[in-house]
């Protein structure tokens, strides 16, 4: 069992660190909004500290789980920011989705501080969170990466080396890349059914089994039916991602057209008041 501090306590970090918790690990808590943290130790047990730094003081290891680039670089740095209370031979774990080159900035950063530091960010949504079943895909030192990961296996189904820094989040480049395309089809393979006159439930039984079968389909077709979109991932944050996507697109030579058209699809959808809906939202612009 590890010393271990978590740092962001949203939708993902909160069963994330809860896990951890219950796994028997010592945890301690930082949130932007305090009481988030007083509610986590409430629940879960463990201690809530008032800045980063001070949650760090001590652990062998602090996860965190924010919102972007400048959110990851705040808690990291400066006086109260988490590499000022980790001590040498500790290890940063970033499950934020951020662009690849804030991570190579920040692992730098950490190496000349004597740290350790893995880009790790995650995939399977709250609900994955919430059961402790996220596909990890991470990026930094493989010695680092074999300390690391198995504290991540608290709250993982997989979880990979997929290169040096930077690589984790390449990899979810890919999968928000594929997610993309995904729900976008199954957007317009619905929205056709019920312009068909067709049920969608009897649709989604039959061509789920077959070549068409997507996680997006089993999980999110019921909820799409009912127009119901307060489940899952945000279009605000999904939009942030594209764009992390794109540019490094546009860095690596990559062609992204589908990506580009759904970013715009999405953008829409933020038009018409729905940034928090979750993404299988896109359907909603069909059916005005």
């Amino acid at each position: 069992m590890a010393r271990v501090s978590f740092l962001g306590l949203g939708v993902m970090g909160f069963p994330m660190a809860g896990h951890l918790a219950a796994k028997g690990h010592e945890v301690t808590v930082w949130n932007r909004t305090a009481s988030k943290g007083t509610a986590w130790a409430e629940k879960h047990g463990g201690r809530a500290a008032p800045t980063a730094r001070e949650a760090a003081l001590g652990a062998e290891f602090v996860m965190a789980c924010v919102g972007n680039d400048d959110d990851l670089r705040a808690v990291c740095t400066g006086s109260d920011g988490a590499f000022a209370g980790m001590e040498a031979g500790a290890i940063f774990v970033d499950h934020t989705t951020v662009s690849a080159a804030v991570t190579r900035e920040l692992a730098g950063i950490a190496q000349s501080a004597g740290l350790g530091f893995v880009d790790a960010p995650v995939s399977g949504g709250q609900a994955g969170a919430e059961n402790g079943q996220l596909s990890v895909m991470c990026g930094g030192g493989a010695e680092d990466y074999a300390h690391a990961e198995p504290v991540i296996a608290g709250y993982a189904k997989i979880c990979k080396l997929m290169g040096p820094s930077g690589a984790g989040q390449l990899t979810k480049m890919c999968n928000q890349i594929a997610i993309a395309g995904l729900v976008q089809g199954l957007s317009e393979s619905l929205h056709f059914a019920e312009k068909a006159g067709l049920s969608i439930s009897e649709v989604v039984e039959v061509i789920s089994q077959g070549a068409a079968g997507s996680w997006q389909m089993q999980n999110r077709y019921k909820t799409i039916e009912e127009n119901r979109f307060d489940f899952g991932f945000a279009v605000d944050w999904m939009r942030k991602d594209l764009g992390i996507c794109l540019s490094t697109a546009d860095e690596n030579g990559a062609s992204l057209p589908v990506t580009a058209l759904v970013d715009q699809f999405y953008k829409e959808v933020q038009h018409m008041g729905g940034g928090r809906w979750d993404t299988s939202s896109l359907i909603a612009r069909l059916r005005r």
